[in-house]
């Protein structure tokens, strides 16, 4: 069974874009690497839910339970999805098992919102989005307390160089 890395961050935090910049040297690497990004997950699969507490845990259950699946048959998932709950991200874990790891993609609300890739956080701001994660005191982004692996991104390094650090990480904890 392959290692699931779940990726957990705010909305333009850079999950997706270092999950496949990351995939890429990892098949470089020889390994079978799999992209369950939570996104294409929600527009697929998951479009019945909203974005209510309930919803978002229902979502990140599915998500987990696919990321299993997925772990049969790869060597590692990557998981990018904001899942922005403590308790929904310890779930995941105990669903998953010993083979999950927490990678949280560290950068700072206003980082996030400078860079604003979607155009969510403008459209939050106008009143367009409500409830939207990370701005709203109803949905908060509870950062992880203790995550596996921690990949900085508000600075001006190059997503190449967090790949870099990824990879001595894994190549640390034996996976690569």
């Amino acid at each position: 069974m392959g290692v699931v890395l779940w990726f957990t961050g705010l909305s333009g935090s850079g999950k997706t874009t270092i999950a496949e910049a990351l995939k890429k040297e990892l098949v470089e690497l020889g390994k079978n690497v799999f992209v369950l990004d939570g996104d294409v997950v929600r527009e697929k699969r998951n479009r019945h839910l909203g974005f209510s507490r309930e919803d978002i845990r229902e979502n990140n259950r599915i998500i987990a339970e696919l990321a299993k699946e997925k772990s049969v048959a790869s060597d590692m998932v990557l998981v990018p999805v904001i899942s922005p709950f403590r308790e929904d991200r310890s779930a995941a874990r105990a669903h998953i098992g010993d083979n999950f790891l927490e990678v949280f993609i560290d950068c700072p609300l206003s980082v996030c919102e400078a860079r604003d890739v979607k155009g969510l956080y403008k459209k939050a701001r106008a009143g367009e989005i409500e409830n939207f994660i990370g701005l709203s005191e109803l949905l908060p982004y509870e950062r992880p307390v203790n995550p596996d692996i921690i990949i900085e991104t508000d600075n001006d390094k190059e997503k190449e160089e967090s790949v870099e650090l990824f990879i001595e990480e894994l190549v640390c904890r034996g996976l690569v």
